[in-house]
């Protein structure tokens, strides 16, 4: 029997308007959005809807080039953003991005989102946490995350609701060490180090491949990860992390 493959990567074309997304925003994400629990007296959830948060993202990140230091990609243009988050982000039921808000400012205060997620295997991965410089060392962060872990990691019977899952994930470049100490401070755990995780783009910090590699051009990156588990959440975790967000 003979066979084929016919695969052809997807073309992504620089008509940026046309990536905007629909209106009304179609998040697109496998699990149901229980907006209530991704809030906190002092942050909210929502989601990034490029219409109206992509070039203020844009704005922050290139005018502190620094926030995209350790992201496997940098976009600085429409045109890189916005196909991005339609092919990869929206298209993707996998994947959801939030932007965070801080209440008492009502201001835009970075981004944080949910990759490699499963219904099937009750798991997801925290990711592409970008807080913008105004909000570094303040509540912020704590209080994304600790939303984002109440919204996972909460049990559906809950008030307000969770989705009940057994894993959240978080992976980080081994040579970021505020982002795991972040992740550790949550109560994240670490299981260990996976080898040569991701292709980064040339610009990054990363490990070069051996020779003949077919992107021997691009470092690969070394993934430090770290979990919290169903059970963590139910024997203490959920009592830590409500500290972190109380946090003064």
């Amino acid at each position: 029997m003979s066979f084929t493959n016919s695969y052809k990567p997807s073309a992504v074309n620089s008509g940026f308007r046309d990536y905007y997304g629909p209106d009304p925003y179609d998040v697109n994400f496998v699990f149901p959005l229980h907006l209530e629990t991704l809030e906190t007296t002092r942050v909210k959830l929502t989601p990034f809807i490029p219409a109206i948060y992509a070039q203020a993202y844009l704005d922050q990140v290139n005018a502190a080039p620094a926030l995209q230091r350790w992201l496997p990609f940098d976009h600085h243009s429409l045109d890189e953003l916005l196909p991005f988050v339609e092919t990869f982000v929206r298209a993707n039921s996998e994947c959801v991005v939030f932007a965070i808000i801080d209440k008492p400012s009502g201001k835009f205060a970075g981004i944080i989102g949910l990759i490699y997620t499963s219904d099937a295997n009750l798991r997801t991965e925290i990711g592409w946490v970008v807080v913008f410089p105004t909000f570094q060392r303040t509540y912020v962060a704590s209080n994304a995350i600790g939303a984002l872990l109440r919204y996972c990691l909460e049990l559906p019977t809950a008030s307000p609701p969770g989705l009940g899952l057994r894993r959240v994930q978080w992976t980080a470049n081994v040579r970021n060490e505020p982002s795991v100490k972040a992740a550790q401070r949550m109560g994240f755990k670490m299981e260990g180090v996976m080898k040569w995780t991701i292709v980064l783009s040339e610009e990054k910090e990363g490990y070069k491949a051996r020779e003949g590699d077919p992107l021997i051009a691009k470092p690969g990156r070394d993934s430090a990860m770290l979990a919290i588990y169903g059970e963590d959440w139910e024997n203490g975790m959920k009592e830590h992390v409500q500290k972190m967000i109380d946090r003064v």
